[in-house]
This record gives C-alpha cells, sequence and structure tokens, in this order.
C-alpha cells in the first residue's frame, strides 16, 4: 500500500464527517468540493430577490464550496467556481469571467443533479445588479475606474426557505454536485493506479494540500510542453494514472489530516495517523506522561509497561499507523519526504521501547524521556532568551531523522550524541535554567546510544564503585563543585569546576589537580571540619577507582562522564548526605 491508498481508506472510514460542520475540528470536504474562507454573505428570497449582505466575521470558521476539477487548482488564469466565488467573477465587468460563471452554474442548474437553490442564484447574478447592492450595503468600494477595490472577496449564499438556508451547511447541495461532477467525467478510462479499477482520469489535482505550503501540489499536472513525462511517455495518463474520485478523495482527506492533526516543525508538517479513525500517539512525544513523578527505575518501567497495556486494548490487531511528513522547496511542488505503514501494536512497542532507553531521572519532575524537539533544541539550538530556538532548515531535517530513528528502532546519530555532550560540557556558554535542560536531555540520549551501541548497561541511580574511568572523572568534578558550592553566599556565582568544565574534559587529571590545589588554599579552611573530612574521604575514594586505570590519567573523557557528573551531583544535593555530614560534625 502507499500514501493515496491509506488516504483513500482514510477516507472511506470517515465518509459520514464528509460536509459535517463539528465545532472545534476541520471539515472533510466532499468529491467536487474545497475548503475556503468567505468575506460576504449574501441573502436571496426564493424568487431570487437580494434581501440582504453583510460582511463574514474572520473569527468563522472556513466552508466547503462546490469546484470543478479545473477550478480547484486555478492560479492566474480566468476559472469560475460553480457556486460560490470572488466578485469579480459575479459581475459583468470582467466579461470573460462573467460569462464563464453564468455558463458553469446554468449547466449545473440545467442537468438532473440540479438543485432548488440553483434558480434563485442564477437569476440574480443574471439581473447584474450583484455589485449595486453590495456597494449600497456599505460592503464595497470602487476606485477610479468605476470597479471594486478588491475584486477577490468571496461570496457564499443564502437562500431563504429552503432548510438550511446556508448553502455551505446544505449536504444536499453538496451532494447534488458531487453526482454532478461524476457524471461530467467523459474519456476513456485508464487503470487508476490508487484504486486498481479502471476509471476516467483526473485530468488536473487539487492544490493547498498542505495550509502552510498554500498551492504546491503533491501530482504535478503540467502540460504537454513542459518535461514532467515527455521522454519517458506519450500521454500525462501513462505517467501517473489516477482516477478522478480516487484524487479527490485521498486529497480531501490529506487536507483533513493536515489540518485536523499536522505537527509542524521547521516548516514540515508530520503527520501520524490510524485510517479507522482509532487514536494514536504521536512519534514526536513522549510515550507516556506519568501523573506523579517517578524517581525509581522499576516504577518507571512498570508505569510505562501500564501505558502500553492500556493503549494496546484500545486497539485492535490488525489496526495500521501510517506516518508521512511534508515539505515544499517551491511555491509549486509538495514532496513527500517521509513515509513509513506499521501495525498499530509494533508502533506502540517501539515508541515504549523508546522511552525505556532514552531516560534520565530529571532533577524537579522524575526520571522522564525527552521529547524529540526538546533533543533536537538541545543539540542544535540557539539561546533566545531563557529558551532554545533552532533554525527551521535543520529543525525539519533532524526531527524527521529523530522520529526514523524511534520508529524503525534506528541507532541515533552519532552527531547529536556528540552536539549533545559538547554543549552540555559548556555550562558558561547558556542560562543556567536551559543549561540543566541541555545536561539532562544529554544524559537521556548518552545512555540510550551507548546501551543500543555498545549493549552496555547504565543505571539511572549512583554507582560509586562502577569501573568506567569517564563516569568517576564524571563524579570527581561534581564534589569539587559541591566543595566549592558550600563556601558561597551568592548562589548564582560559578564555581571554578564549571568554569574549567571544557578543559577538564580534554585533560582531566591536570584540571582536577589545579582545582584541588584552589579547594585546598581556598575553600576547604571554610568548611566545618566534619564537611572538610567527608569531601576529602569522597574524592579519595573516586581516585582509588581511578588507580585502576593506569597510564590514561590525562586521555580525553568519553561521554559517559556527563552521567556521573549528573548523578553524584544530585546525589550531593539530596537530604540523605546532608544528615551524613551533620553526623560527621557532631
Amino acid at each position: 500500500m502507499g500514501l493515496l491508498q491509506k488516504a483513500v481508506e482514510t477516507y472511506d472510514s470517515h465518509q459520514y464527517y464528509a460536509s459535517q460542520n463539528l465545532e472545534g475540528h476541520s471539515m472533510l470536504a466532499p468529491i467536487g468540493h474545497i475548503v475556503t474562507r468567505a468575506e460576504l454573505e449574501i441573502t436571496l428570497n426564493p424568487e431570487g430577490h437580494f434581501v440582504n449582505a453583510s460582511a463574514v466575521d474572520k473569527s468563522e470558521p472556513k466552508i466547503i464550496i462546490p469546484a470543478t476539477e479545473s477550478s480547484s487548482g486555478r492560479t492566474s488564469a480566468p476559472c469560475a467556481h460553480p457556486l460560490c466565488d470572488q466578485i469579480g467573477y459575479l459581475i459583468p465587468a470582467n466579461e470573460k469571467k462573467f460569462r464563464l460563471y453564468i455558463e458553469q452554474l446554468a449547466d449545473w442548474e440545467t442537468s438532473e443533479h440540479t438543485h432548488p437553490k440553483l434558480t434563485p442564484i442564477l437569476r440574480y447574478v443574471k439581473a447584474e445588479t450583484l455589485l449595486a447592492d453590495l456597494i449600497r450595503c456599505g460592503l464595497v468600494k470602487l476606485n477610479d475606474k468605476g470597479l471594486p477595490e478588491n475584486e477577490k472577496q468571496l461570496i457564499r449564499w443564502r437562500v431563504m426557505g429552503e432548510e438550511p438556508e446556508e448553502c455551505w451547511l446544505d449536504r444536499t447541495l453538496f451532494d447534488a454536485f458531487t453526482a454532478y461532477c461524476l457524471s461530467k467525467q467523459t474519456g476513456d478510462p485508464v487503470l487508476c493506479m490508487v484504486s486498481g479499477a479502471e476509471a476516467v482520469a483526473a485530468g488536473q489535482h487539487p492544490k493547498g494540500i498542505i495550509p502552510i505550503n498554500g498551492n504546491a501540489k503533491l501530482i504535478s499536472a503540467n502540460d504537454s510542453s513542459g518535461f514532467t513525462y515527455r521522454g519517458r511517455f506519450t500521454e500525462e495518463w501513462q505517467a501517473a494514472g489516477v482516477g478522478y474520485e480516487a484524487s479527490q478523495k485521498a486529497h480531501n482527506a490529506l487536507r483533513w489530516l493536515a489540518q485536523e492533526q499536522g505537527v509542524i516543525q521547521g516548516g514540515r508538517t508530520f503527520l501520524c495517523w490510524n485510517p479507522q479513525g482509532r487514536k494514536i500517539v504521536r512519534p514526536m512525544d513522549p510515550f507516556g506522561r506519568m501523573r506523579a513523578p517517578v524517581f525509581k527505575p522499576s516504577d518507571y518501567q512498570e508505569a510505562l509497561r501500564d501505558i502500553l497495556n492500556s493503549r494496546k486494548a484500545e486497539l485492535e490487531l490488525t489496526d495500521g499507523v501510517v506516518l508521512a511528513a511534508f515539505d515544499a522547496a517551491t511555491t509549486g511542488r509538495l514532496s513527500l519526504t517521509y513515509y513509513n505503514e506499521l501495525q498499530a501494536h509494533d508502533f506502540l512497542e517501539r515508541l515504549h521501547d523508546w522511552d525505556v532507553s532514552c531516560c534520565w531521572p530529571h532533577r524537579n519532575f522524575g526520571i522522564q524521556s525527552p521529547s524529540l524537539r526538546q533533543i533536537a533544541d538541545c543539540a542544535f539550538g540557539t539561546q533566545r532568551d531563557k529558551w532554545l530556538e533552532t533554525d527551521d532548515r535543520v529543525l525539519r531535517q533532524q526531527m524527521q531523522r529523530l522520529i526514523a530513528c524511534r520508529v524503525n528502532k534506528a541507532l541515533i546519530g552519532a552527531d547529536i550524541v556528540k552536539a549533545l555532550a559538547s554543549r552540555a560540557s559548556r555550562p558558561q556558554a547558556y542560562d543556567p535554567y536551559v543549561w540543566e535542560e541541555i545536561l539532562f536531555t544529554a544524559c537521556a540520549v548518552i545512555r540510550k546510544y551507548r546501551m543500543d551501541r555498545f549493549k552496555e548497561e547504565w543505571n539511572m541511580a549512583l554507582e560509586p564503585e562502577k569501573k568506567d574511568r569517564s563516569y568517576q572523572f564524571g563524579r570527581l568534578l561534581a564534589v569539587m563543585e559541591k566543595v566549592e558550592r558550600d563556601t558561597y553566599d551568592n548562589e548564582t556565582r560559578e564555581p571554578n569546576a564549571m568554569r574549567l568544565q571544557s578543559v577538564f574534559c580534554r585533560r582531566p587529571m591536570n584540571t582536577a589537580h589545579n582545582l584541588e590545589k584552589q579547594l585546598e588554599r581556598a575553600y576547604f579552611p571554610r568548611l566545618k571540619p566534619g564537611s572538610r573530612i567527608w569531601y576529602k574521604n569522597l574524592m579519595g575514594q573516586i581516585m582509588e577507582v581511578l588507580s585502576e586505570f593506569p597510564g590514561e590519567e590525562n586521555k580525553p573523557l568519553e561521554d559517559s562522564y556527563l552521567m556521573g557528573y549528573y548523578l553524584q551531583r544530585s546525589a550531593l544535593y539530596t537530604k540523605k548526605t546532608d544528615n551524613e555530614m551533620e553526623e560527621n560534625e557532631q
């Protein structure tokens, strides 16, 4: 299966919502219709006489209007919509546009798929009083040439006597135009590559599928003078034989999905959905949100497993998940940059497994897994005031990489891990709160990377006897930082250990000796005897473990030092440690 097949399946599963105006939700357009915004509203009586006109409030939602295959993709060339259209098509000032509108509406009105609302509207527009009525109501102003200042204001219709009076809410009107559209499809049937059945091929495909990408089209409809298919095929349908009905269903479903639940990251739109409409967690978010902070790893894993089981219970074994990402390099071409299909249960398992390994104890909120956006921002963002902001061109690429890693169970990029470790080693470059988030995120990602690539076990609780040189040096750095902080009256002052952290990573033993001399000269004497003894004993225990790595004293540290630093630093601020110090001082 492919994107368009899944989009058609989605449309067929949600046909009930086609043309439904549900509060808080976008509208799924029926076949032969588009969703757009109207600026003016005209009310007519059943005989087609003007009653009143008003401006449409900008806060009102978009509406569904009928559109032909050509008018739904119109650009600068005149092409009339069949019912609701711009002022320029409804007044005789532009004879060509006016004629196109009248002919299109008259053809529908005289067909077997006509509707009672069409005759009053056609009669009124033919009377050519529309512009004068709008001027009299104070809704339109003329320029020095006697033409409306804004000819592109779209008008919607209300016809009294029929329920509902609003043409944009009348489902019988929608059904009539859909039947009319399908009856007008002519030409030799071709094999539709979406449905697999023979159907009349769509000559043009809808635009505006992804709102932020404007008029960009997913399937091009270039003319025969271009090079879309020339040199490969003799006719355009041979390159992409897609039936009109399948094209309408697929594009309308994708447009609806993008408006309902599309996530925009760096100008790229990401979709994740179940074609049958069942609720699916988004791949860029943490899998589980705990009701209360969880501090024990066993409790965290149990909570994730409970969330997984509950979400699986809401889905059938046969349910699937579709993931897609869309971007437009130009204003006219929309590209599918990522696509994947999975079984829903497998999809949930993969999200769960990511959060099991990519997690770390947050100082304030317990064990958590950082969101993919947080990982991208911490690795590549620039600090703006109190937050990190990533350039759109970088963000869209990194978010897609991270989603693919998570969903495909792939190894996270080494460049992302390296960027996080480098930034976490430079606390002076960031605001303290921002740096704390970078450090937390770096530890979570490093843990996952090392577990996946090297099959190492990394606990989220401090391990004083862990036989890892970098981990122990990280502990030593945390202890030296805490010793200096204990002598401060000003909490905002940065200890020397933090200022020299980037140097410490490159030459750990030399830097540690320099820091120790500073502690002996300026800071240990200011501590109480019990605290001084406690800290020196702790540093001695760490040095004893480090003595098991002879000849590697000044070898640059690996990124795992950050985990030892983080855990030792957290342990030094717990009440348990404070109580131990108080006992030593008694």
